[in-house]
């Protein structure tokens, strides 16, 4: 089972702290998501990490068939239920190591910011395909592996003689594996796996990448978030819209 943080009292307060402030998620990685959305009326989804429930929500408000939302956190769950509760969506525990209980079909499948704590991640990406319909679409968003790479500690930025970032040092990029580092007061588990390993488990799986995005903020976003411009040295984030092929399926379809 995946380590279970959010249900450490300590860390989801400072969590819940974090997120009512205008961040990362809310300027870059939430807005480029939704440049890669299709049109969710009418569609079946499955949204994996679903934490507090705030995007099967809007699912189910932009008129998605059903939603199931999973989750590992109890914490965030009883948040979900209570503050993101609407009749097509169905909240349950579960660990994105194990989605066997689910049958699917699903035209959609959604997951922000969860996949970096998969330990197996090509079984996920096989358990995904099995849940999707032929033609089904993946949407996910994680960790950038630059983000991830470093074992012992995170990278850092290199600053000017005016203190300003002008560049970013990592280590340890071809080394996948675990990682553990201390993140809101609390030592925190993640996996790092190379861009190489990310697109191969997805290709053999059976999935035609339709974009791959490290996304950059818009000048607004800057404007409400100065720190944003360091994304213009090394990115925070990836995000992959992926297509379920079947057989002999055209390659040559595209975005």
């Amino acid at each position: 089972m995946a380590q279970n943080i959010y249900d450490n009292e300590t860390f989801f307060s400072a969590y819940r702290a974090l997120r009512r402030e205008k961040s990362y998620n809310d300027l870059l990685e939430q807005p480029a998501m939704e440049r890669l959305l299709p049109e969710v009326a009418g569609l079946s989804v499955l949204d994996i990490g679903c934490g507090c429930g705030q995007n099967s929500l809007a699912f189910a408000r932009r008129g998605a068939k059903q939603v199931v939302a999973v989750d590992l956190s109890e914490r965030m769950l009883a948040a979900a239920r209570e503050e993101s509760a609407h009749p097509r969506i169905l909240y349950r525990r579960m660990d994105m190591e194990d989605l066997s209980a689910l049958t699917g079909p699903f035209d959609l499948v959604y997951s922000s910011l969860a996949f970096h704590y998969a330990a197996d991640f090509p079984h996920l990406i096989e358990e995904i395909h099995r849940l999707l319909r032929p033609g089904g679409i993946l949407l996910f968003s994680q960790e950038h592996p630059i983000v991830t790479a470093t074992l012992g500690l995170r990278g850092y930025h290199n600053l000017d003689e005016q203190g300003r970032p002008v560049s970013y040092t990592f280590s340890d990029y071809a080394a996948a594996g675990r990682r553990s580092g201390p993140w809101l007061g609390e030592e925190v588990e993640n996996y790092h796996r190379p861009m190489g390993h990310i697109v191969t488990a997805l290709a053999q799986a059976g999935f035609l990448i339709q974009a791959l995005v490290e996304p950059v903020p818009t000048p607004e976003a800057a404007a409400q978030l100065p720190a944003l411009k360091k994304e213009f040295i090394k990115p925070t984030f990836l995000l992959i819209r992926a297509k379920r092929l079947d057989g002999d399926d055209a390659l040559q379809e595209v975005f």
